[in-house]
């Protein structure tokens, strides 16, 4: 990056903080705050092990330095500022989810940026449905990261004292690590017989459930024949198994809606074997864990801006993540008042601001959340105007 794009940039940021109206974390005089200027060379240089009072006013300080990225800790101190963990004396810590579109599976190189944002849109809604409704979290703070994914801060009293093998549980269930139908089926007494079951009141045992019951569904659907091969399709299930399940199905529907798995006998326990891979690879949150179980984690600040897109690290309120378009809601309004000059050093179709642009590599004039996209990217530098 140039040295006009670089100060064009921290002048731009800091046009932006003075219009900013941020909100600091809960006890922001207790955690860690960090920051990365804009230095000249590849590497970027972090400012850390700054307190509150290091800092001062967080607007002020923000609207002086112009810095690229902001943090702030994950957890919470006696002496956030002092320069060794140890030192700092951990009281507690936030639980913190990081969805990355670049990390995730199901994204590919292939994809336009709104393909993948879109990809971790979903796994967000994934991920909060496990938050609310599996460990019944109450206190969270979803923020699109200003670049390619979502963060989740839960904030529950139940969370903060928890360390870190505690949350590498959290992480393995909603990562589905090591899920298994043993681990799902249980027993219970039906009258005076002992029976396996499928829970269906919630967890991945609901999940499983629901998916076993569209297969059924499917397999209905189809003449008996068809069915047949189906059942065939999946590991562990011959001709005869087939039939049995099959079997079951037409019979005992009443029983597979109560999740009863006697009632197939070892063909219906081997198809929930077979269904439980394909909902723990299709229905888990692939979070970042070391973020999730680092219990000193720095994580951007709500309303600062990204320094690799020129997006702002937007919060999303529960209701409206549906609705929440990034390439158009995360774009701050200080840069839509004009346009600009860039020289475009690495061309091709951007979507941004609600619009589309092909862009050569030459120099163009563009609206200045496009520019300021560009040189955050490195895709562009300042041209002279």
């Amino acid at each position: 990056m140039e040295e006009r794009t670089r100060a064009y940039l921290r002048g731009r940021f800091g046009d932006y903080y003075r219009r900013a109206d941020l909100s600091p974390p809960p006890d922001a005089n207790e955690r860690e705050w960090g920051y990365v200027p804009w230095t000249e060379g590849p590497g970027a240089t972090y400012v850390r092990h700054n307190s509150l009072l290091d800092l001062g006013d967080i607007e002020t300080f923000l609207a002086r330095e112009r810095p690229r990225h902001v943090y702030f800790s994950a957890g919470r101190y006696r002496d956030p500022s002092a320069s060794t963990m140890s030192e700092k004396s951990w009281l507690s810590s936030d639980l913190v989810f990081d969805l990355d579109a670049d990390h995730l599976p199901a994204t590919s190189p292939e994809d336009t940026y709104r393909e993948m944002l879109a990809t971790c849109k979903d796994a967000l809604l994934r991920l909060l449905d496990f938050l609310e409704r599996d460990f019944g979290f109450e206190d969270l703070t979803v923020a699109f990261s200003g670049s390619r994914g979502y963060h989740v801060h839960v904030r529950d009293e139940a969370v903060q004292y928890l360390e870190r093998d505690a949350r590498r549980e959290i992480v393995d269930y909603v990562r589905a690590t090591g899920l298994t139908a043993e681990g799902l089926v249980g027993t219970e007494m039906r009258e005076t017989v002992t029976v396996r079951v499928l829970p269906t009141d919630g967890g991945w045992g609901r999940r499983v459930h629901e998916r076993l019951l569209e297969f059924v569904a499917e397999l209905e659907a189809m003449d008996r024949e068809a069915a047949l091969a189906r059942l065939q399709e999946l590991e562990g299930i011959g001709e005869g198994r087939a039939r049995t399940v099959y079997g079951t199905i037409q019979n005992n529907r009443e029983a597979i809606e109560r999740g009863n798995l006697e009632a197939g006998g070892v063909g219906l326990r081997t198809l929930v074997d077979s269904l439980v891979g394909e909902v723990a690879a299709a229905e888990n949150a692939p979070i970042d864990e070391p973020v999730t179980t680092d219990t000193n984690r720095l994580i951007r600040l709500p309303g600062s801006l990204h320094g690799g897109s020129g997006l702002a690290v937007r919060r999303v309120p529960r209701g409206d993540i549906e609705a929440f378009d990034p390439l158009v809601d995360a774009v701050p309004e200080t840069f839509r008042s004009h346009d600009i000059t860039v020289e475009v050093t690495d061309g091709g179709r951007v979507e941004l601001g609600g619009d589309s642009f092909t862009l050569q590599e030459r120099e163009h004039t563009v609206p200045e959340y496009l520019g300021v996209f560009l040189m955050c990217r490195g895709r562009a530098e300042k041209g002279k105007e």
